[in-house]
């Protein structure tokens, strides 16, 4: 603000070499190579300027191709009524990886991950001239980042918040985002989160559902959450809802692999808490039921991420769970997450108010 107290105009943006000013909305193509039957690629982007100066936030989706739930969450934020509320600009890039949208694949077609080929190389790969690109035109305009992703094909996640909690901006930013679990996790190679931390932008990565389905419940989580930070960040005015309790942090977490092949009997379901020894988590059985083994915990915590296919083999990867020191307050937050997001009044629905 300057030294009257009136907060400054919007400088605007320039994205793709089109100028987008203090008050506009512009969608925006990038050009991002070619079919082989010449046909052009774009990765589509809206920018969304206020007519005042604040902090420029990106928020992507589908950078693996095949989750779904990130593309809906960015639809119904892009026609939230608030944003007419806007201080600063928000860059919404609904679909990173069109080849994988376009596929269905989690992976571009040379079969390359692209968060794991950041930041890229303009004479790099695929992966790489994709990553380069939106290193450069989105991530390294922005001051703030929200990267929305689901589980893989067949597993499904609690939505949670991964990020690097050692920075108290990034923890802040989990913090207001509201899901009832936060995982501090690692930072990879060559990840979006990694290229954009070596640039000193505070990150977030929202994981919830599972790939190539809608799911309404991470969805809504999703909406609120994005709104929340912006919230935080002053980039909207402040809202009416009761906020959510702070979340509970996981420091570590593990993934409870299937003891044997054959078919997959789930007892237990995503937010639920095991206890070591106790829990049976599921049975494993041949297709005549001559050979069944129990699975029970093997340390306690809550499940943030399980297998949906009931065909395992030995070494499969079946529950994901997060150990807490309070088990049961990370399950009471669940709960209350859960009520929050099925209320009769949640605005985030379709479109819905988001004042």
């Amino acid at each position: 603000m300057s030294k009257t107290g009136k907060r400054a105009r919007n400088p605007g943006i320039r994205i793709g070499g089109v100028l987008v000013e203090a008050g506009e909305r512009k969608s925006v193509d990038l050009e991002a190579g070619r079919l082989y039957t010449h046909a052009p690629t774009t990765l589509p982007v809206q920018i969304i300027c206020g007519r005042k100066a604040g902090p420029v936030m990106f928020v992507s989706a589908a950078i693996h191709g095949d989750e779904l739930n990130g593309v809906e969450i960015i639809r119904r934020l892009l026609k939230a009524p608030i944003l007419g509320k806007l201080r600063g600009t928000l860059v919404a890039v609904p679909i990173v990886n069109l080849h994988g949208f376009i596929d269905k694949s989690r992976y571009l077609p040379d079969r390359r991950d692209l968060n794991r080929s950041f930041p890229g190389s303009e004479q790099g790969s695929l992966a790489g001239r994709i990553a380069d690109l939106f290193m450069r035109e989105i991530v390294s305009q922005c001051t703030h980042g929200i990267d929305l992703h689901t589980g893989a094909i067949h597993r499904s996640n609690l939505p949670q918040i991964r990020a690097n909690l050692d920075d108290s901006t990034v923890l802040s930013m989990a913090q207001a985002f509201g899901t009832p679990v936060i995982l501090n996790s690692a930072i990879r190679d060559g990840s979006l989160r990694a290229a954009a931390m070596q640039k000193q932008i505070p990150i977030l990565l929202y994981e919830a559902g599972e790939a190539l389905r809608l799911d309404e419940f991470s969805i809504r989580g999703g909406v609120e959450g994005i709104i929340r930070v912006m919230r935080l960040l002053d980039m909207l005015p402040p809202g009416r809802r009761k906020p959510p309790k702070e979340p509970i942090v996981a420091r570590s977490s593990s993934w409870i692999r299937a003891p044997d092949s054959g078919l997959f009997r789930a007892y237990v379901d995503l937010g639920e808490r095991v206890v070591r020894g106790e829990t049976v988590l599921g049975m494993v059985s041949d297709p005549f039921g001559e050979r069944e083994q129990e699975i029970r915990a093997p340390f306690s915590g809550l499940v943030i991420g399980r297998l949906k296919l009931p065909l395992v083999n030995e070494g499969d990867a079946i529950y994901h769970v997060a150990r807490f020191h309070r088990t049961d307050l990370a399950h009471e937050r669940v709960e209350g997450y859960q009520d929050s997001l099925e209320a009769d009044d949640f605005p985030y629905t379709d479109v819905g108010s988001l004042d």
